[in-house]
């Protein structure tokens, strides 16, 4: 593992940085004094920055030498509407609110990266520093895009990364093409007629037109998709009723869909609807159908994720680079990776013996009150966002 000295001797500091952070969580497009820390830490190490994009977005600007060339580095900064159980000195402050995610840690890495560029130089181009805000469901990525993040700030490429627990700290992982997928959510109100419960045939009953719904969705998935092609029609809630003696009136089914492709995507909306409006009439009920796209699938361009292979295989050897297998879950980087190339790529965040005494009784997982970012990876995420950015730039 080739660490870079000077991001390693700088470790506490930007330990006690990230802690700060962790500390204070703000959700998405709240992000007032992380990004004010942000700007204030890159403006100190002589680093133009722009605020505003997407809200409460900071973009570093960070040039050198007369290469018209660019690239985009990308931290998420927003933290999570949870409760933490951690009772350790950085746990935090504001009830309600945690960095669950490790964007405490992504920040810092990148920020680690900035100060070390900005003191050597040791390229030939421009770098711009993308810290983003809102990744947690607010879209962060595309309200930056739409705010002009592109036309101010060309770059031909753009990376990210996200720590991954259960994968070993020192390790790495990626591949081309999906590795996470879109995000979609649906909420379908059925209307019948609501009557006593012990006489059900002066009414109609919304409940088992709902249940009859949730098998018919599932066939959706097993007879109409392709059976390699990855999709999730999951059904996370259902509400109906008010009385045990009483046939309600209207049920409700709400859940998400998650898949690697547009294409799939349209199929299962597509089926669905159809599924829920057919059969709602043929038990005589109403039915109000609605679907909500979220985050696209994140799709890895083949060259750029070749050439992160090879900056983390010189960085930690090719036994540490690992395949990545794709997750359902979802990430806003996607909108990004839609306009111009780039590669989106994980580190481990150990197996959560990591924490501090006070952490809570939970695994050290993503979004969980137990969660804490393993701090051993700030040098290690520093140094490879340094050499990521020398090789970009190599002649």
């Amino acid at each position: 593992m080739k660490l870079i000295p000077d991001i390693l001797a700088d470790a506490a500091a930007l330990t006690a940085l990230r802690r700060d952070i962790h500390a204070h969580p703000e959700l998405c497009f709240q992000e007032e004094r992380t990004s004010e820390l942000i700007a204030r830490q890159l403006t100190a190490w002589g680093i133009p920055v722009h605020r505003g994009l997407g809200k409460t977005g900071v973009v570093g600007i960070l040039k050198n030498g007369s290469s018209t060339r660019t690239l985009g580095l990308r931290a998420d900064i927003d933290a999570l509407p949870m409760t933490e159980h951690n009772t350790f000195a950085h746990a935090s402050q504001h009830a309600g609110k945690m960095h669950a995610c490790g964007h405490d840690g992504h920040t810092a890495m990148l920020l680690a990266a900035a100060q070390h560029l900005a003191r050597h130089r040791n390229f030939d181009g421009t770098v711009y520093l993308v810290f983003q805000p809102a990744e947690e469901g607010g879209g962060g990525a595309r309200e930056m895009i739409k705010d002009g993040l592109f036309e101010q700030f060309p770059m031909e490429a753009i990376f990210g990364i996200h720590n991954w627990p259960g994968m070993k700290a020192g390790e790495f992982a990626l591949k081309s093409g999906p590795v996470f997928a879109s995000s979609n959510e649906f909420r379908i109100t059925i209307r019948g007629k609501g009557c006593h419960a012990a006489m059900p045939h002066l009414g109609i009953d919304p409940v088992p037109v709902a249940c009859q719904m949730v098998n018919a969705f599932q066939a959706i998935i097993s007879r109409n998709k392709k059976p390699l092609d990855a999709g999730v029609i999951s059904v996370t809630m259902l509400r109906a009723g008010e009385a045990t003696n009483v046939v309600p009136d209207h049920a409700e089914l709400q859940g998400t869909v998650r898949t690697f492709t547009l294409e799939l995507l349209d199929l299962i909306e597509q089926r669905m609807e159809k599924v829920a409006r057919a059969t709602a009439e043929a038990f005589d009920c109403e039915v109000e159908f609605h679907f909500r796209r979220n985050y696209p699938p994140t799709i890895n361009h083949p060259a750029e994720t070749a050439f992160v292979r090879g900056v983390l295989e010189d960085l930690v050897g090719p036994a540490n680079v690992q395949e990545f297998e794709p997750t359902m879950g979802a990430e806003d980087f996607s909108y990004y990776l839609q306009k111009i190339p780039g590669c989106y790529f994980l580190i481990g965040n150990g197996d959560g013996t990591h924490r501090v005494g006070g952490h809570g009784l939970g695994p050290c997982t993503l979004h969980n009150p137990s969660y804490d970012f393993n701090d051993e990876l700030i040098p290690l995420g520093g140094s490879m966002w340094v050499r990521l950015v020398e090789s970009w730039f190599k002649p």
